[in-house]
């Protein structure tokens, strides 16, 4: 572990549109330079290659939404296809975020809309419970294992469909930008690093994960991890952050 202070983080997601930001309050309360450059992004998948997955919208009686990524896509998807989405279409909702998100396509009184605690498993009753529906679930291409084996054991009638894709972003640009500090959420964006920048060596420079795939992909590819979340205490990204620079930072 480097034990040289901590002066700028880079945070591989979209900045905050928030201005309460936790990522702003950690800038202003450790005084340090936090810049965001997300290291991947969504792409949607055009209604033909749907259509090569063997998916005709008309044939299911619900959909399954498990991110506004999901929403975004099905919705674009629809609009491709010149599908017009039937009133008694149901929709299940993984959390109550993606369902507030939902009325930016439906007239919420209108619909028949089932939301979940927050978890895709805590869903499992609300499905059960409509287990004679015909679900799609609109999803990426790095579908959370956890998605399938549910709604199998729920032995439902269910089709995934790949709607959008997680792609690596153009970082060439950060070329000589060097922070103390690289923050990152998932898999992908480590491998987006090593993509833009196949020569990169750590040195000083100090790696933020989030979960155990990004740390095992992080090890992986021979990074030392300092910073990781959530763990004991700081179930949050800006909270590992914080304590990490508080402690290096400390009479520097």
């Amino acid at each position: 572990m480097s034990n040289l202070k901590v002066k700028t983080i880079l945070v591989s997601q979209p900045e905050p549109k928030v201005e309460n930001s936790p990522y702003f309050e950690l800038q202003n309360k450790l005084k340090v330079k936090v810049d965001f450059r997300p290291f991947i992004h969504v792409e949607g998948v055009p209604a033909k290659e749907i259509r090569a997955q063997k998916i005709d919208l008309n044939n299911y009686t619900a959909i399954i939404l498990t991110s506004r990524n999901s929403v975004d896509h099905f919705f674009r998807v629809a609009e491709e296809m010149r599908y017009k989405i039937p009133e008694d279409l149901k929709y299940f909702c993984q959390s109550e975020a993606v369902a507030f998100y939902l009325q930016r396509y439906v007239v919420y009184r209108k619909r028949k809309i089932y939301v979940g605690q927050k978890d895709f498993v805590d869903m499992s009753p609300l499905i059960k419970k409509y287990k004679d529906e015909k679900f799609l679930l609109p999803s990426s291409d790095q579908l959370n294992a956890d998605i399938p084996q549910t709604l199998d054991g729920l032995k439902v009638n269910w089709v995934p469909g790949t709607f959008y894709k997680t792609v690596m972003s153009d970082l060439t640009d950060l070329k000589d930008v060097y922070y103390d500090v690289l923050a990152f959420f998932s898999p992908t964006g480590i491998k987006s690093l090593f993509k833009n920048f196949p020569d990169f060596k750590q040195n000083d420079t100090r790696i933020a994960v989030f979960g155990t795939t990004t740390h095992k992909e992080a090890l992986d590819r021979g990074l030392r991890v300092d910073i990781m979340a959530p763990s004991p205490g700081t179930p949050s990204m800006t909270g590992a952050l914080e304590k990490y620079v508080a402690e290096v930072n400390k009479g520097k």
